[in-house]
């Protein structure tokens, strides 16, 4: 019920001795790693993060927060569970997340049953608590808006999805904000 992109997945894989080897790899390249699994997975990667600490590991889609499957009506449960794993994630310093890629998991809002696509609005009022969660817990320099494009489009426009963003981030400093929109992507991809 609960899916991914890949159909080969298997629990715990980040525990994997080759996997780890491979990630050392990267880190002795100068490269980055992107985890992609779901909340009830985090701890695999506070386990990863500190078994290669010379690994920059950029923990994708908040964190992957589910809200459908066994996980449907159990928002306030789920967002507890969810809190406290990014709470230990946070813990990592080789750690950053990627705010974004929350439309599909339903864990915010189920927008297939809305009547009409969310405003910016509504997207930052719910997507606000897990992704100013995340800003709190991990700091500006550890987190990035992503667009996850073009995956939202199943609930939103490009610009409604920026805008939201933009609400979220309303009561940062300009120097939050840069390293938001785009200061921790340039830093941590070496796009400058």
């Amino acid at each position: 019920m609960i899916g991914n992109s890949r159909a080969d997945m298997r629990p715990h894989l980040y525990r994997q001795p080759e996997f780890r080897t491979g990630l050392a790899c990267l880190a002795a390249l100068g490269l980055s790693f992107d985890a992609w699994l779901y909340h009830p997975q985090v701890a695999d990667v506070v386990e990863l993060a500190r078994a290669v600490p010379a690994a920059t590991i950029i923990m994708g889609h908040v964190g992957g927060v589910l809200g459908y499957g066994p996980y449907t009506a159990k928002k306030d449960e789920v967002f507890g569970v969810w809190k406290a794993a990014m709470t230990e994630l946070a813990g990592c310093p080789n750690v950053v997340v990627k705010l974004g890629g929350m439309m599909r998991r339903l864990a915010a809002f189920d927008y297939g049953t809305a009547p009409a696509p969310p405003s910016s609005e509504e997207l930052a009022g719910y997507w606000r608590p897990y992704m100013g969660t995340c800003i709190e817990l991990f700091g500006a320099d550890r987190c990035m808006f992503e667009s996850n494009f073009p995956v939202e489009k199943v609930g939103t426009g490009y610009a409604v999805l920026w805008n939201a963003f933009k609400r979220i981030a309303a009561g940062a400093s300009s120097d939050e904000k840069r390293a938001l929109f785009s200061g921790t992507a340039r830093r941590l991809y070496h796009l400058d």
